[in-house]
C-alpha cells in the first residue's frame, strides 16, 4: 500500500500536484478492533472540533480489511458517511449487496464465483459425495451456503457440513471426529487461514491422511501451512487461488522493513539499551527466498496495489487533473469518490485492467493450484488450470488433469461416491432420509429391464418378451408347447408308434388267420375296421405333439373325435352283433336279417357321419386356432390350440362318451351269454377302462397348465386306445398264436369269456444511399426501410434488374431518424468529438440478405466506379450501424469483417453473433438471444406450461434463438410439441400449413420467436383460419410492436407475454422527428415516399400536370399523426440505435485522444488522415460511458451489452386500447434463482381470461400407476401405466413402482400392498363342499351296507362271503371315505402328517382285507380238490395276514414321520399373486413308498382275483374283486400324471377324487351284487341255492 502511494506521489501523470497520505491501523483480526480502527480513521487525531460534527472526514477512502467479518463491521460503520471502503481480500458474497454496502468496493472477486467454481471442480472429477467444513464467520458461512446450492445444481451431495471458529477447540474436536468417521474421501474446506491451520494440527495429531482436500483462496497458497508433517495431510490438495502478479520495483522497496522479524535482531530501544544481537546495515531480504511475503507470490499485495490506484484514478477524475496539474479548489468529498470509483477503468503497469462491476467487485479470475512435492522435497503450489468467469460457458474452467498429483502421490483420481453405480438390470431407488446421491440398486421386477448404468426406472418388456436373468435385456419368452424333441414328447410319440405297431401286428395276425373259426366268429369285417380305427387313434395323438399351427389345431381335435367315434362305432356294432346273434339262436328267430353285414356297415357309417357333421359345424362356425397364452405364466408363452368353440369341443367329447356308455351298457348286459358269444365280457372291460380314463381326464384336463394339458389328453387317448386293443384283441391273439388248439369250431361252441490485385473497378452499377451527409468520419447505416422486396426474374442472359423494395416501414424509418438525430446531437456537442464532424450513409436492406449484401458492398466501395489505385485504398466508412435482422447482419459481417469494419447492431439478437472467432468486428446494443431464450424457458416453466408449441423465423435469428430455447426448455423439463419455421417469402400454402399445425396441436401455449415480417404474415393467416384461444409467448422482436396492437389482432394477441428490452426516453427526439419534411431535401425519394404514405397523398403529377390522387402540399403537420413513426412512448430499439451511434463517437473520441488544449476552453481532437476502421474496432471494445439518461454503455468480451429484460403483458385499458404492461423482469447478471422475478401486477391471459391457461401433454398419474415415456414422444408425454402385478405406487406421478414383499400382493388399484390370498381347498368353497358330500355319502353308504350285512349276518351269502373280512373291509372303506376329509381345510402341522398317513394306512388295511378274501377264495377252491394238501386259510391266519400287511404300511409311515414328515408350506413360486398353502411331502420317497405299497397290494389282489375268475359261482367273489381292482388300478395310474401336473388346490382335489373314486369302485364292485341278492333276491340267499348252482360243472371239476 505504501509502495503504491509513494509511486503515485512520484508520478507526473497521475495526480501530478496532489500528494496522498495514509493512516494505518491494526485490527488484530478482530471485529472489535475493526470498529475502533474505523472510528479512528473517520474522526482523525483531534479530540475536539471548533465546529459541528458534520465536518470533513479525516480520510477520503479506506483500504481494507483482510477478513470479511471485519470488513462488514467497517462498511456498516463508514456506510452512513459514504466513505469508500476497498478491500483486497474480503470475498464474502454478502458484501455485493449495494443496498446494504453502497460504498463498498473490492479488488478481489466475490465468493459467488469461487463457490460455484468449487462445485464445478468437484463435479468435474465425478465426486458426488463430499464433506464440507467452513469457518463459523461471514466469510465461511456465506461461501459455504453458495457452494452447497451450486453443488446441488451440479448433482453433488454433501455428507456433512461442519463449522467452527478459531476460539472453539471443542467444536474442532467434534469436526475431526466427524471427518474420521465419514465415508466421503473429498473434503471442501471453506476456511480462513487460521481455522485451516488449527484443523491441520488436529488432523496431523490424529494421523488422518489420504483425504482429498479442496481449498479456497484463503489458505490454498499459504506458506505458513507448509510444515514437516502437513504434506501427509494436505498433499495433493486442489483449490482456487488469486492470480499472481508482478509489480516492478516492489522487490527493491520492500527491503526496508521487517528487519527484526526476519533476522532476529533488535535496534536500540528508547532507553538506548542495546541487546546482544544488533541489526546490521548490510542485511539483504533477498536471502529470504522462502519468506511468507516473497515477492514471487504477489497475490493479495497486487490487490492492494490495484485498490490504491483505483482511489487515485477516481481522484484524478474528480479533481479534473491534466498534464498541467489538478484543480485544488475542488473539494473531493468521500461520496464523490464513491461515485467516481464506479466509473474507473484503467490498466496498471503490469497490464491488468482495473474496473468494478455493478456490485463493486473485480472480475473473477482464479488459478487452480495443486500441492505437489518439488525438487529437494519442497512443497510447491503448482498451477494446473484456471477459472475465468468473464469467459463464455464451456471456456470458463480449464484443467490439466494429467499435471495433478493426488493424495499419497497417486496418479489416479480418487473416488468419492455415496453409492456405487447401478449396473444394467437394476434401477436406482433413493434411500429414505438420504441425499439423492445415496440410493439402493434394486433389481428390476420380472418382465422389466434396464440396459444402462444408473437407470432411474425399469422398462417393461413387450408382451411377447421377458427379462433376461440379469434383467438387462428383453429376450423372447420361451414358447412352450409339447415338442417332439423333449423327453415327454418323445415318450408319447414312442408309445403312440408302439401302439400303431402293435395294432398293425394284430391286424397282420388276424389277416393271416382270417379263415380260422375264432376270427370268423368275432366278426372279422368289424374287427379289421376296429383295428384300422385304433391305428388312426394312435396316430391322431401325434397331431397333438409339435408346434400348433392353424391346420394342426383344426386337425387334432377333429381327427381325434372322428377316429374315436369310428372306433366306438365298431365296438358298438360288435356288441349289437353279439346280442343279435344270441337272439338268433332262439327258436323261430330271424333277427339277424335285420342286422346283417350291410346294416352293420350302415350303423358304423351313420354313427361316424354324425361326428363328422359336428366337426364340420365346429370348423365352420368357430374352429380351433393357435393361441399364445400369456396369462397363465408371465415368464413364458404357452402356445396352445384355443378351442374356438368350447361347445364344439365338449359336443365332440360328449358324443364319444355317449357311444361309450351305450357300448358299456350293452356289453354289460351281454356279459353272461354263452362262451361262444362272450366277446361282450372283453368289451365290458375295455369300456370300463375307457370310461374311467376319460372321466378322470376331465378334472386333470381342466386343471393342468400349458403343455401338460396336451400331455394329459394324449395320455387319455393312448390309455383308452391301449385299453381297447388289449381288452378286445389280446385274448384272441393269445389263443391264435399260443393256443392254436383252442382255435377250433368245436372248442368255440363251449368257450367261456376281452470435398490476383489489378486496379480497382466496380463490377456493375454503384448503389446510392437513400440518406447521406458528408463528415470527417462517416457512419454507415443499414436498415429494413421497406418490408417488401420484389426480385426480378433471372434469365442468365441479360444483366439482372435492380431489386425493388416497397411498403415503407415507419418503425425502421424512425430508427434511421434516431441515428441521424444522435449524429446531429454529437456534431453539436462541445465535449464529444468537438472539432470533428460525423457524416452518414443510409442504405435499405429491405429485410433481405441479398439487399444487405448490396448495402454493405455499397458502404465499403462508395459510389466511384473505378479507382486509380489498388483496392486496398481508404474505405468510405468507419463503422456501420445495423442491420435489424440477424441473418442480414451475418451476411454484412462476413463481408465487412475481412476489413475489420465494426458493425454495431441495434436489433440483431442471434446468439451465434457472440462468437468472437467468427465475428470479431461485431458489437450490439441489444442483448443476445442466448439470454432471451433462457428467459423464455424459465417463463414457460414458471407458469407450469410443460407442453408448448414453437414457431420461428426461418433465418439465423429464429433458428438460433429457437435452438437455444429448446435446449433451455429441455433443462427446465418443458417439452416442445412442434417446432415450425416460416419466412416472409414463403408461399401462402406454407403459412397456412403452419397455422393448421398450430391449430390442430394440443399445446395451448405458443412460443413465437419471429421477426416482425413473419409475425405480420402469420397473423393474417391466423385471422383467416380463426386461430384463437392460444397463449402467445413472444420474443423482443415483435412483443412491443405498436402496429400489431390493434383491435383486429386483439382476439389473437390479447394476453400475450414476452421479454423486451427496457424502454427509455431520448430528450428532443420527438421534436426532431416532427420536423421531418420533404422540403429538407426535395429530391430525396425516401422522404417523399414517407410523406405520401403518412398523409395518403401524392407529389406525382400526370402528363397534364394534374396530381395523381390527393396532392401533397408539404405543409401537412406530423403533430396530427399518431403512428409508429411519431410514437416515442415505447423507445426501446430506437434507444439501441442511439447508444450505438454514441458508442462509435466515444470510441473515436478516445482514439483521437480528444482533450483540453492549453488556452482552449473546449476539448480538441487530433485528426488523423488515415483513420482505419480497425482502430475504431479496438477502441470500441473498451468504451464505457454513461448517457444523460443515466444508462451505462459498455460491451463485454463478446461485444454484448448486459442482458436485462422487462416482461410485458398485452392488456387492454378501459378505452379498449392495447397496453404493454410490465409484469416482471429478467436480469442475467444475477445468480440463478434471482434472475427471473414477477412484480405482482395481475396478468391478463389469452381471451382476457382471469384464469391461467393449462398446457401439459399428459395429466398426472394417479397412485397405482407409474409414468412410462411414450416411444417417439418427449419426456413430458407419458402414459400412466398401471403397476405390474405385485408392485404399487402410493403417490402421484410416481416414476417407478415398488415391489411388494414376498407375502404381500398389490391391491386392485395397485396403490397398496395387501396380504396375498392364501389358497387351499377349504370346506366353504363349492369344490370342497361337493367332495365332503361325496365323502360323507360314501361313508354313509358303507355304513348302510355294514348294517345290511350285520342284519343278515346269519344268511348263507354273508357267511360264504367271509363275514369277518367283509366287516373289516367295510370298516376300512368307511375310514377311506373319511380320510379324504383330512385333505380339506387349512393345512397345519398335524393335518399334513395325518392326511397322508391316514390315507396310506386305511388303504393298506382295505387292500389287505381284499387280498385276504381273494386268497381265501383260492384256498377254499383248492380245498375241494381230491388229495388236497393245501393248508386251510383259517380265520386267525386271515387276521394275521391283514395285520402284518397293515403293520408294514404303519412302519413305512412311522419312518416317514420320523425322518422327514410332511409339513405346511407356503408355495409362492407357482402363482405370484397368491400363496398356495399346501402340505409339502417332506420326503417324496416316503410318499411314493406309501403309494407304491398300496399299488403292490392292489396288483397282487388283481392278479389273484384274475386267476380265480373262473371258479364256480359259489366261490366267484373273485370276479367282483377283479372288476374292483381293475377300476382301482386305472384310477391310481391315471392319478399320477394328473397329480404331478395339477396346480395348487387342484392337486389336493385330484387326490381326493382318486380316493373317492377307488373307494366307490371297491364298494360297488364287491358289495353291490351281494346287497342286490340280500335285499332284492332273498330267495337266492339260501344254502341250497348256493350249493346247487351249476352243480354239474362243480362235479366236472371235482372229477
Amino acid at each position: 500500500m505504501i509502495f503504491a502511494i509513494e509511486e503515485i506521489n512520484s508520478s507526473e501523470s497521475l495526480l501530478p500536484n496532489i500528494s496522498i497520505g495514509y493512516r494505518i491501523y491494526d485490527n488484530c483480526g478482530s471485529t472489535l478492533s475493526s470498529m475502533h480502527a474505523a472510528m479512528a480513521l473517520m474522526n482523525g487525531d483531534e479530540r475536539t472540533l471548533g465546529r459541528s460534527c458534520s465536518g470533513q472526514s479525516a480520510v477520503h477512502a479506506i483500504i481494507g480489511e483482510s477478513e470479511s467479518s471485519s470488513t462488514i463491521v467497517l462498511s456498516h460503520t463508514t456506510g452512513p458517511f459514504k466513505i469508500p471502503v476497498i478491500s483486497h481480500s474480503a470475498t464474502c458474497e454478502c458484501l455485493s449487496s449495494r443496498k446494504d454496502y453502497p460504498s463498498f468496493f473490492r479488488t478481489i472477486a466475490s465468493d459467488l464465483y469461487q463457490s460455484r467454481a468449487l462445485a464445478q471442480l468437484v463435479k468435474h472429477f465425478g465426486w458426488s459425495w463430499v464433506g464440507a467444513i467452513n469457518s463459523d464467520s461471514d466469510y465461511g458461512n456465506n461461501g459455504m451456503a453458495i457452494f452447497l446450492a451450486a453443488a446441488q445444481e451440479e448433482g453433488v451431495c454433501v455428507e456433512y457440513t461442519e463449522k467452527f471458529h478459531r476460539t472453539e477447540p471443542e467444536k474442532l474436536t467434534k469436526v475431526v471426529e466427524v471427518i474420521r468417521k465419514s465415508t466421503a474421501r473429498v473434503i471442501v474446506g471453506f476456511l480462513a487461514h487460521v481455522e485451516m491451520n488449527n484443523l491441520l494440527e488436529q488432523l496431523s495429531i490424529h494421523n488422518i491422511t489420504g483425504l482429498q482436500f479442496i481449498g479456497v483462496e484463503a489458505w490454498i497458497t499459504a506458506d505458513s501451512l507448509v510444515t514437516p508433517t502437513s504434506f501427509s495431510v494436505l498433499g495433493g490438495s486442489l483449490g482456487f487461488a488469486v492470480q499472481k502478479a508482478n509489480i516492478s520495483g516492489f522487490a527493491d522497496f520492500v527491503i526496508k522493513e521487517f528487519w527484526e522479524t526476519a533476522f532476529q535482531c533488535t535496534e536500540k530501544n528508547r532507553d538506548n539499551v542495546t541487546v546482544k544481537v544488533p541489526c546490521k546495515e548490510n542485511l539483504d531480504l533477498t536471502e529470504l527466498k522462502d519468506y511468507n511475503d516473497d515477492v514471487a507470490e504477489l497475490r493479495y499485495s497486487a490487490n492492494i496495489y490495484k485498490a490504491i490506484y483505483a482511489v487515485a484514478h477516481s481522484l484524478q477524475s474528480l479533481l479534473k487533473c491534466n498534464s498541467q496539474g489538478c484543480d485544488k479548489t475542488v473539494k473531493a468529498s468521500p461520496w464523490q469518490v464513491v461515485e467516481s470509483l464506479k466509473k474507473v477503468n484503467f490498466t496498471i503497469k503490469n497490464g491488468d485492467q482495473v474496473w468494478f462491476d455493478r456490485t463493486g467487485a473485480a472480475v473473477a479470475r482464479y488459478e487452480v493450484v495443486n500441492w505437489q512435492l518439488g525438487p529437494g522435497g519442497s512443497v510447491q503450489f503448482k498451477p494446473v488450470g484456471y477459472y475465468d468467469a468473464s469467459l463464455p460457458p464451456g471456456k470458463k474452467f480449464v484443467l490439466r488433469t494429467e499435471a495433478i498429483m493426488w493424495p499419497g502421490g497417486k496418479t489416479e483420481v480418487p473416488v468419492s461416491v455415496c453409492s456405487e453405480s447401478c449396473p444394467p438390470g437394476t434401477h436406482k431407488v433413493l434411500q429414505k432420509n438420504k441425499p439423492v446421491c445415496c440410493y439402493d440398486c434394486v433389481p428390476c421386477a420380472e418382465g422389466e429391464t434396464s440396459n444402462t448404468t444408473d437407470s432411474n426406472d425399469c422398462t417393461k418388456c413387450p408382451e411377447e418378451y421377458w427379462s433376461s436373468q440379469n434383467r438387462d435385456t428383453c429376450i423372447l419368452k420361451t414358447v412352450e408347447f409339447l415338442s417332439f424333441t423333449e423327453v415327454m414328447g418323445t415318450l408319447l410319440v414312442f408309445f403312440s408308434l408302439f401302439g400303431v405297431l402293435l395294432t398293425v401286428l394284430v391286424a397282420t395276425i388276424f389277416l393271416i388267420n382270417k379263415d380260422t373259426p375264432l376270427i370268423k366268429a368275432n366278426n372279422s369285417e368289424l374287427s379289421f375296421l376296429l383295428l384300422f380305427s385304433l391305428t388312426l387313434c394312435f396316430l391322431c395323438s401325434l397331431t397333438f405333439v409339435g408346434r400348433p399351427s392353424e391346420w394342426s389345431c383344426m386337425l387334432r381335435h377333429t381327427a381325434f373325435g372322428i377316429t374315436f367315434v369310428l372306433c366306438i362305432s365298431c365296438v358298438l356294432g360288435k356288441t349289437i352283433v353279439v346280442l343279435m346273434a344270441f337272439r338268433a339262436t332262439l327258436p323261430g328267430s330271424n333277427i339277424m336279417k335285420w342286422f346283417g353285414p350291410l346294416q352293420q356297415r350302415l350303423s358304423v357309417l351313420a354313427f361316424t357321419l354324425i361326428q363328422v357333421l359336428i366337426c364340420i359345424l365346429w370348423l365352420t362356425i368357430n374352429p380351433p386356432f393357435p393361441f399364445k397364452n400369456t396369462e397363465h405364466y408371465k415368464e413364458k408363452i404357452i402356445l396352445e390350440c384355443a378351442l374356438g368353440s368350447h361347445i364344439g369341443f365338449w359336443t365332440v367329447l360328449g358324443y364319444i362318451g355317449l357311444l361309450a356308455i351305450l357300448c358299456f351298457i350293452l356289453a354289460f348286459l351281454a356279459r353272461k351269454l354263452p362262451d361262444n358269444f362272450n366277446e361282450a365280457k372283453f368289451i365290458t372291460f375295455s369300456m370300463l377302462i375307457f370310461c374311467v380314463v376319460w372321466i378322470t381326464f376331465i378334472p386333470a384336463y381342466v386343471s393342468s397348465p400349458g403343455k401338460f394339458t396336451v400331455a394329459v389328453e394324449i395320455f387319455a387317448i393312448l390309455a383308452s386306445s391301449y385299453g381297447l386293443l388289449f381288452c378286445i384283441f389280446a385274448p384272441k391273439c393269445f389263443i391264435i398264436v399260443l393256443k392254436p388248439e383252442l382255435n377250433t369250431k368245436k372248442h368255440l361252441m363251449v368257450k367261456t369269456q376281452s470435398q490476383e490485385t489489378p486496379h480497382c473497378r466496380m463490377l456493375g452499377s454503384p448503389e446510392f444511399p437513400l440518406l447521406s451527409k458528408d463528415g470527417d468520419i462517416t457512419i454507415g447505416g443499414a436498415f429494413s426501410l421497406h418490408s417488401h422486396i420484389t426480385k426480378p426474374p433471372l434469365t442468365f442472359i441479360d444483366t439482372p434488374k435492380p431489386l425493388i423494395c416497397s411498403r415503407i416501414n415507419f418503425r425502421e424509418f424512425r430508427f434511421v431518424q434516431t441515428m441521424i438525430f444522435a449524429i446531429e446531437e454529437i456534431n453539436n456537442s462541445s465535449s464529444l468529438l468537438p472539432n470533428i464532424s460525423i457524416g452518414y450513409k443510409v442504405f435499405d436492406s429491405c429485410g433481405s440478405t441479398l439487399s444487405s449484401m448490396r448495402a454493405v458492398m455499397a458502404l465499403m466501395n462508395g459510389q466511384q466506379g473505378s479507382l486509380e489505385k489498388t483496392c486496398s485504398g481508404q474505405l468510405s466508412i468507419h463503422a456501420i450501424i445495423g442491420a435489424s435482422e440477424s441473418s442480414s447482419t451475418i451476411v454484412m459481417l462476413r463481408t465487412s469483417g475481412v476489413f475489420n469494419i465494426p458493425v454495431i447492431s441495434h436489433f440483431a439478437t442471434c446468439a451465434c453473433l457472440s462468437n468472437r472467432k467468427e465475428f470479431p468486428s461485431f458489437f450490439r446494443t441489444i442483448p443476445s438471444d442466448y439470454y432471451q431464450s433462457r428467459a423464455l424457458a424459465k417463463l414457460v416453466k414458471h407458469f407450469g406450461w410443460t407442453w408448448v408449441g414453437a414457431v420461428r423465423s426461418d433465418n439465423d435469428y429464429g433458428n438460433n434463438g429457437m435452438a437455444t430455447f429448446i435446449e433451455a426448455a429441455g433443462l427446465e423439463g418443458v417439452c416442445i410439441e412442434y417446432s415450425e419455421s416460416i419466412s416472409r417469402t414463403d408461399p401462402r400454402e406454407q403459412i397456412a400449413r403452419v397455422v393448421r399445425v398450430i391449430r390442430d396441436g394440443s399445446a395451448r401455449v405458443l412460443v413465437a420467436f419471429l421477426a416482425q415480417g413473419e409475425v405480420d404474415i402469420l397473423l393474417e393467416e391466423a385471422l383467416s383460419q380463426n386461430l384463437t384461444g392460444l397463449q402467445w409467448v413472444g420474443s423482443e422482436s415483435w412483443i412491443t410492436a405498436g402496429h400489431l396492437a390493434t383491435k383486429r389482432h386483439s382476439t389473437i394477441l390479447t394476453g400475450s407475454l414476452g421479454f423486451t428490452i427496457s424502454k427509455s426516453k431520448i430528450p428532443g427526439l420527438r421534436e426532431f422527428l416532427l420536423r421531418i419534411n420533404p422540403s429538407q431535401n426535395p429530391q430525396n425519394h425516401l422522404l417523399r415516399e414517407f410523406w405520401e404514405t403518412t398523409f395518403g397523398c401524392s407529389f406525382k403529377t400526370n402528363q397534364g400536370g394534374q396530381a395523381q390522387g390527393r396532392q401533397c402540399s408539404g405543409l401537412e403537420k406530423l403533430e396530427n399523426v399518431n403512428n409508429t413513426f411519431t410514437d416515442v412512448s415505447e423507445l426501446r430499439i430506437s434507444n439501441n440505435v442511439y447508444k450505438a451511434v454514441y458508442a462509435v463517437a466515444h470510441a473515436i473520441h478516445n482514439m483521437l485522444k480528444c482533450r483540453h488544449w492549453r488556452g482552449k476552453e473546449n476539448q480538441l481532437c487530433t485528426w488523423k488522415d488515415n483513420l482505419e476502421p480497425d482502430q475504431v474496432l479496438k477502441h470500441l471494445q473498451s468504451v464505457n460511458f454513461t448517457l444523460e439518461s443515466g444508462e451505462r454503455v459498455y460491451f463485454d468480451q463478446n461485444g454484448d451489452p448486459a442482458a436485462i429484460y422487462e416482461l410485458v403483458n398485452w392488456q387492454r385499458n378501459q378505452a379498449g386500447e392495447t397496453m404493454f404492461v410490465t409484469v416482471g423482469s429478467y436480469d442475467a447478471s444475477l445468480p440463478n434463482g434471482k434472475q427471473f422475478t414477477m412484480n405482482g401486477i395481475n396478468i391478463t391471459w389469452t381471451a382476457e381470461s382471469p384464469k391461467r391457461p393449462r398446457s401439459v401433454c399428459s395429466e398426472s398419474c394417479l397412485p397405482g400407476f407409474r409414468q412410462a415415456v411414450i416411444k417417439g414422444k418427449p419426456l413430458c408425454c407419458f402414459s400412466c401405466i398401471p403397476c405390474a402385478a405385485g408392485e404399487i405406487s402410493n403417490s402421484s406421478d410416481s416414476a417407478v413402482c415398488s415391489k411388494c414383499s414376498l407375502e404381500y400382493w398389490s391391491n386392485e388399484g395397485r396403490s397398496l400392498c395387501v396380504p396375498k390370498v392364501v389358497e387351499f381347498l377349504s370346506f366353504e368353497e363349492t369344490m370342497g363342499t361337493l367332495l365332503i358330500i361325496f365323502s360323507l355319502f360314501g361313508a354313509s353308504l358303507t355304513l348302510m351296507v355294514s348294517f345290511v350285512f350285520f342284519r343278515f349276518r346269519d344268511t348263507p351269502l354273508v357267511k360264504a362271503s367271509n363275514s369277518e373280512l367283509s366287516f373289516l373291509l367295510l370298516f376300512s372303506l368307511t375310514l377311506c371315505f373319511l380320510c379324504s376329509l383330512t385333505f380339506i381345510g387349512r393345512p397345519s402341522e398335524w393335518s399334513c402328517m395325518l392326511r397322508h398317513t391316514a390315507f396310506g394306512i386305511t388303504f393298506a388295511l382295505c387292500m389287505s382285507c381284499i387280498l385276504a378274501k381273494t386268497i381265501a377264495v383260492v384256498v377254499a377252491f383248492k380245498a375241494t380238490m381230491p388229495n388236497n394238501t393245501v393248508p386251510q386259510c383259517t380265520a386267525p391266519l386271515q387276521r394275521i395276514s391283514v395285520l402284518s400287511c397293515t403293520l408294514l404300511q404303519v412302519l413305512v409311515c412311522v419312518l416317514w414321520l420320523t425322518l422327514a414328515p410332511p409339513f405346511p408350506h407356503k408355495n409362492t413360486a407357482y402363482a405370484t399373486e397368491k400363496i398356495i398353502l399346501e402340505c409339502a411331502l417332506g420326503s417324496p420317497i416316503g410318499f411314493w413308498a406309501v403309494l407304491g405299497y398300496i399299488g403292490l397290494l392292489a396288483m397282487l389282489c388283481f392278479i389273484l382275483a384274475f386267476l380265480a375268475r373262473k371258479l364256480p359261482d359259489n366261490f366267484n367273489e373273485a370276479k367282483f374283486i377283479t372288476f374292483s381292482m381293475l377300476i382301482f388300478c386305472a384310477v391310481w395310474i391315471t392319478f399320477i400324471p394328473a397329480y404331478v401336473s395339477s396346480p395348487g388346490k387342484f392337486t389336493v382335489a385330484v387326490e381326493i377324487f382318486a380316493i373317492l373314486a377307488s373307494s366307490f369302485g371297491l364298494l360297488f364292485c364287491i358289495f353291490a351284487p351281494k346287497c342286490y341278492i340280500i335285499l332284492l333276491k332273498p330267495e337266492r340267499n339260501t344254502k341250497k341255492h348256493m350249493i346247487g348252482k351249476n352243480h354239474a360243472v362243480n362235479l366236472k371239476y371235482i372229477k
